[in-house]
């Protein structure tokens, strides 16, 4: 038994977060229940390994945020962590027979870092300031109307720069086009057209977060070509 698989709220730098396969330990950070008592709250940063593995922000067993599953880069949802760099922060994510993990590193001596599940809903990357003897907040998830999860519903997108903020996809049109005007964040996206497996396509949208796959069929196995095929 070591403290760093058993974090509380805060993961430091070099602990792991994710799943460890030999022992079945899927490390996550739990928030405080409030400011001044540590006891366990409610929100808590665990891995999904359904479909892409992916980070998630439960309020109790309820998703509220997820990290998008992990590009190469960076997690697709928080395009944001490539400015981790500017206060000497480096990130690895690792998946292999023995681990799906998530961990980070200060590239350079005496800089203090800690990410902190907060009660207020936030996962925040926080920095040491020595001359002010005070932890400085240098990011934190978006609590932003297209962050929450399933802010829109099946088939649709979330733009908050438009006055509707949940719109559908090229393709499809609200089931009530009486709603088609309304900010309804529960309109019904619908085909306009019935697929004919002759001429049907994919259309591409930037700008995305990686669509939730916990319910679909990953094969890492084949490329783009083939998963087009296949589909």
């Amino acid at each position: 038994w070591q403290s760093f698989d058993y974090p509380t709220d805060t993961l430091l730098p070099d602990m792991k977060l994710g799943l460890d396969f030999k022992t079945g330990n899927n490390r996550f950070i739990t928030s405080w229940k409030n400011s001044y008592d540590p006891s366990s709250g409610n929100l808590s940063y665990k891995l999904n390994i359904l479909g892409l593995p992916e980070f998630v922000m439960l309020r109790d067993v309820v998703t509220v945020f997820r990290s998008g599953p992990w590009d190469g880069i960076h997690f697709s949802g928080i395009p944001e962590m490539q400015t981790w760099k500017d206060i000497n922060i480096a990130y690895n994510f690792t998946e292999n027979k023995e681990e799906i993990a998530f961990t980070y590193r200060v590239t350079v001596p005496n800089v203090y870092a800690k990410l902190t599940m907060n009660f207020d809903g936030f996962l925040q990357l926080s920095s040491w300031i020595p001359e002010t003897l005070e932890w400085n907040v240098f990011w934190q998830t978006s609590q932003g109307d297209c962050d929450v999860y399933m802010s829109c519903t099946p088939n649709s997108y979330c733009d908050s720069t438009k006055t509707q903020k949940c719109n559908c996809i090229k393709g499809f049109e609200p089931m009530d086009p009486r709603e088609g005007a309304l900010d309804n964040t529960f309109t019904e996206c619908v085909r306009k057209t019935q697929l004919s497996c002759v001429d049907d396509g994919f259309f591409g949208l930037r700008n995305m977060k990686l669509p939730d796959t916990s319910g679909a069929i990953v094969d890492k196995r084949i490329g783009l070509k083939e998963c087009e095929d296949m589909c």
